[in-house]
């Protein structure tokens, strides 16, 4: 019974995550942002959201806590480098990657409230 119960709390999670990040990608939009990929995967690490403002790129990871500093701290320094060496992956295949500024955020996803947008996170 224990294997199904862990089953079922990890697509709970997975599931949670997936709607965290819509709703991240979502407020990004509202925001002026191009949503350009949505869970980017690399064999060096996975990017939740990249987005684009003119010539900016926004790495962004999206973390779903019940406070502000809970999703922060949940990015560790292995996941930003994780995400950095992903980044890296995506802007080496960008035909204007030379004139391309780039950027690390958070969103953080707290319970019944608006999106916090944590820019320049890391």
């Amino acid at each position: 019974m224990a294997g199904s119960r862990d089953t079922d709390l990890r697509r709970k999670a997975l599931r949670r995550g997936r709607v965290s990040e819509y709703i991240a990608a979502l407020y990004l939009i509202v925001k002026g942002y191009r949503i350009v990929a949505l869970r980017y995967r690399t064999k060096l690490g996975e990017i939740d959201i990249i987005a684009r403002k003119g010539d900016l790129a926004i790495f962004v990871e999206v973390k779903a806590r019940h406070e502000e500093g809970a999703a922060v701290d949940a990015v560790s320094h292995l996941a930003q480098t994780r995400i950095r060496g992903a980044s890296d992956f995506w802007l080496a295949r960008q035909r204007d990657q030379a004139r391309l500024s780039q950027r690390y955020d958070i969103v953080a996803i707290l319970p019944g409230r608006w999106p916090i947008h944590l820019r320049d996170a890391f």
